[in-house]
This record gives structure tokens, C-alpha cells and sequence, in this order.
């Protein structure tokens, strides 16, 4: 795995501040029960870019950088 530059992790944080709602596009997880199409709010974005949420269904999974997406609702 190749984690995103600096630039790229600050880009996101700003992009993706604590609060923001989103909404998964996909996520490659075989083991999730998250559905795309569920919605949840940002917590925090940690240093290696992933997007920690706290999702409606009551799960908690980062969204990953590179892996993963999402789209701001």
C-alpha cells in the first residue's frame, strides 16, 4: 500500500473536516456490512489520509485513500 503525500492528506482534511456528511460510492471490503449508497458524518481525517466515519447504520470504518470512495452530501 502506498500511502498519499503530505499535500494529498492535507488536501482531504480540508476537503473532509469533522462534520461533513458523505456518502459511500464504494468500498473494497469484502468483510463490511456498510452498503454503498449508506450515509454517515465525517469524524476525522487521520494522517496516512483515511476518512474515519461514524455511519448511519451505526458502524465506524475509515474510508481508505485509494481504495475507497465517497462523495459530501
Amino acid at each position: 500500500m502506498n500511502f498519499p503525500s503530505a499535500n494529498t492528506v492535507k488536501r482531504i482534511k480540508e476537503e473532509y473536516p469533522e462534520g461533513t456528511r458523505v456518502e459511500l460510492v464504494h468500498m473494497d471490503d469484502p468483510y463490511t456490512k456498510i452498503s454503498e449508497g449508506t450515509r454517515g458524518t465525517v469524524q476525522v481525517v487521520d494522517d496516512t489520509g483515511t476518512i474515519h466515519v461514524k455511519w448511519d447504520n451505526g458502524s465506524s470504518l475509515g474510508i481508505v485513500y485509494g481504495e475507497d470512495s465517497c462523495r459530501k452530501i
